[in-house]
């Protein structure tokens, strides 16, 4: 094994690129069935990703160049009798007997293969295509703290960037849904905005990139926040939004709303905003919600004891069923509502988006069997959800 690691790390050393590595011909298929070793760029750093082939399953890890050689050493002690390595300017095969012995044949390309040689694919790691320019400065993502002003996303806030252009692409899928562009302003209402990164997102997809003529409210109890955004808003010239104080359950200063948002609303104060939206029959809801303390109070049930008397999962399973059941309201009362994920669970807890269209065939009917099913699940788990009572009072 030792001229084969020296080749590799001579490879390494001088700088060339492996384009390709792959053992193959398996001692032991049941263990692993193949080994693929590609370049990979991390950041602007080069990486070898090793892709190993396992049942029906396919696991991947970066290396350090420097690891390659143990790795394929190793690879071809325990797993494989055969391994081909293509670099820039070499070619390499190495077999492994049965009785154990290497039999090592490497030459260099010539200068056609040379030229020929495919590119280095480094695919995986292009640039996602987010819907926000990510090399172009944008006004209030800069004023924001996501971008400096040359347009560099911040790398403290890349995630935020990325949530936005997710939020987005919600957006984008349900545009049919909405007016067209030509027939009216579009009217949308913000439930507490905070301090309007999406909101301004929302804004700026709309009317700057997709030339809607739209009036976006953006509405918060605190005032300090509030004075903020407007003072942006007014900054970059964006008249067709403003922000307002007030409070979602008593907010009734609006008609015709074509789009309801409420985004990490705070426990009922979801319910009060779905609630308004479906009062104003409004087209499109979107709602991420946020600490669903309501029903983790009066979840009881005997069955279900030796899992509620643990708090984390009583807490989890109580903001599951408070979601579910606000969805499952909402289907009742017109609406095609899908629960979707938001954001990687690894960049928060709160990851649930309950997207809601109304559709004209869909029509509010008391007494159905979804309705009855909702009715027993409550009866069982011993809960009386505020959206429920919302909506029967309106």
């Amino acid at each position: 094994m030792d001229k084969l690691r020296q080749l590799l790390s001579d490879y390494i050393n001088n700088k060339e690129t492996i384009l390709c590595a792959i053992a193959s011909n398996p001692c032991n298929r049941e263990k692993i069935q193949k080994l693929r070793i590609r370049p990979v760029l991390k950041e602007e750093e080069l990486l070898y990703q090793a892709e190993r082939f396992i049942g029906t399953k396919t696991y991947h890890q970066n290396l350090i160049p420097n690891m390659l050689p143990d790795l394929l050493i190793t690879a071809l002690t325990e797993d494989f009798k055969q391994l081909e390595v293509e670099t820039e300017h070499h070619k390499l095969t190495v077999l492994v007997s049965k009785k154990g012995k290497q039999t090592i044949k490497e030459r260099r390309k010539t200068p056609q293969e040379q030229t020929q040689s495919h590119p280095v694919d480094f695919s995986h790691n292009k640039q996602k295509q987010y819907i926000l320019p990510h090399d172009e400065p944008i006004p209030f993502l800069v004023a924001l703290g996501v971008q400096t002003t040359q347009g560099i996303i911040v790398k403290a806030k890349y995630d935020k960037f990325r949530q936005i252009n997710r939020y987005l692409e919600f957006v984008r899928d349900i545009l049919s849904y909405l007016p067209d562009k030509k027939e009216k302003p579009l009217q949308i209402i913000d439930f507490g905005c905070g301090k309007s990164y999406l909101t301004f997102a929302l804004y700026y997809y709309l009317k700057v990139m997709l030339h809607y003529h739209v009036s976006i409210i953006g509405l918060d109890l605190k005032e300090d926040v509030i004075a903020h955004c407007q003072a942006l808003a007014d900054n970059f010239g964006y008249d067709g939004l403003k922000f307002q104080v007030g409070d979602i359950g008593s907010y009734k200063n609006t008609q015709n709303v074509d789009m309801v948002v409420t985004l990490h609303a705070c426990d009922t104060a979801t319910d009060y905003a779905l609630a308004r939206a479906v009062k104003w029959n409004a087209r499109v809801i979107l709602s991420v919600p946020c600490c669903q303390h309501e029903l983790n109070k009066q979840l009881s049930c005997d069955m279900l004891k030796p899992l509620l008397k643990y708090g984390l999962i009583k807490e989890r399973m109580a903001a599951l069923i408070t979601d579910a059941i606000r969805a499952q309201l909402l289907e009742e009362h017109g609406y095609d509502t899908q629960i979707l994920e938001f954001i990687d669970m690894e960049h928060t807890p709160k990851n649930i988006l309950i997207r809601a269209v109304k559709r004209d065939h869909i029509k509010y009917n008391a007494g159905t069997k979804t309705q009855k099913m909702r009715i027993e699940l409550e009866e069982f788990l011993h809960i009386s959800p505020t959206l429920q009572t919302l909506l029967e009072e309106q």
